[in-house]
């Protein structure tokens, strides 16, 4: 892959990316969060934490998953890689936070386990085909 697709990729990804992520956050999760974590909640975000998490979280399921599913030629061969590195990626914020977090809630991690798995995996999914579709 050249440079310019693999940038147009990258755009994709994280697009798709946001936009589910961003309707978990905001619409369904949201209440969630804030009453199991609301102890914890800054008023408002660290956007620029929050930004470097984004861009870091695509290009390693760019690297590990959708280029290889890309090449191999089968959405099929991005499910199951993306639905490990969501769940690989998030048990590393979640798993130390409940192991180390005076009263970190076992609940929100399994929440936050099962949607990291799904949010990769449907990322993937609909990149690739979305990829796949534009050429």
């Amino acid at each position: 892959m050249n440079f310019p697709v693999i940038v147009r990729n990258y755009a994709i990804t994280l697009i798709v990316f946001l936009v589910i992520d961003f309707l978990w956050l905001t619409v369904i999760a949201k209440a969630l969060y804030a009453r199991h974590l609301g102890y914890l909640m800054a008023p408002k975000p660290n956007l620029v934490a929050a930004l470097a998490f984004y861009l870091l979280f695509i290009a390693g399921l760019q690297y590990f998953v959708l280029n290889p599913a890309l090449t191999a030629g089968s959405w099929q061969a991005a499910l199951f890689p993306a639905l490990f590195f969501g769940l690989v990626t998030y048990a590393t914020y979640d798993l130390p936070n409940l192991a180390t977090v005076k009263d970190w809630p076992i609940l929100i991690t399994g929440i936050d386990l099962l949607w990291g798995s799904f949010v990769s995996g449907a990322t993937s999914i609909v990149s690739y085909l979305i990829i796949r579709r534009i050429g």
